[in-house]
């Protein structure tokens, strides 16, 4: 949570109190992200919730979004907006996800518009503190939420293939599988290790890292 706060000052006019991160963090624990070096550092994070207006459709908003300059231009925010939005999709069965963003933030404003599909909704006057005003966006996530739809349905085949290979040959026709009688050495080549092909930079559910972060 310090990490997280300490990313927030150092990246963004508007900061938050310690409990504003805990409500949060308590409210809504699948919806919030933290992006980390690797030396386990945080070096950016969304800070999500879900709006409670019994009169709209279920929806998402992003609190605050907040990348260091030294990791910027890396896709780390893209990456945070996308797995928070489908978040608020398998969790809540959200239908859109909004925000606030300054008018002068031209960074920002063309990350929303031209790589996330935001849409500016309305200009909301004086929205910050400084009397500056804020434009209010929001993203469609019916696109996103088919998407995952049709992944769990492959997903499921796949499975449902497997099980009836396995109940009709008993698994002796898989014998020659990585791991199995008949497979084949190692050759040497230039494949490498998983954890040696990832970035270094993890993108983590900020639930499962709350206590590191801390």
């Amino acid at each position: 949570m310090l990490q997280r706060k300490h990313c927030n000052l150092l990246c963004l006019p508007e900061n938050y109190q310690m409990k504003y991160y805990f409500y949060h963090g308590l409210s809504w624990p699948q919806l919030s992200y933290i992006a980390e070096d690797e030396n386990g550092k945080i070096v950016g994070y969304v800070l999500a919730k879900m709006e409670e207006d019994p009169d709209d459709l279920p929806h998402g908003h992003i609190t605050s979004l907040a990348v260091k300059r030294s990791h910027r231009r890396l896709g780390l925010a893209q990456k945070l907006m996308d797995q928070a939005s489908r978040a608020m999709i398998e969790n809540f069965n959200a239908k859109y996800v909004s925000l606030h963003v300054r008018k002068s933030n031209r960074a920002a404003l063309h990350l929303y518009s031209n790589t996330l599909n935001f849409q500016i909704s309305e200009v909301e006057p004086k929205y910050y503190a400084d009397g500056e005003d804020a434009y209010a966006m929001k993203r469609d996530l019916t696109q996103m939420a088919d998407e995952l739809r049709r992944q769990l349905e492959l997903k499921e085949r796949s499975c449902q293939t497997v099980l009836e290979h396995k109940a009709n040959h008993g698994g002796d026709c898989c014998l020659g599988v990585v791991g199995g009688p008949g497979a084949p050495e190692d050759s040497g080549g230039d494949s490498k290790d998983v954890s040696e092909a990832t970035e270094s930079t993890d993108v983590k559910d900020s639930s499962e890292a709350s206590d590191s972060a801390s």
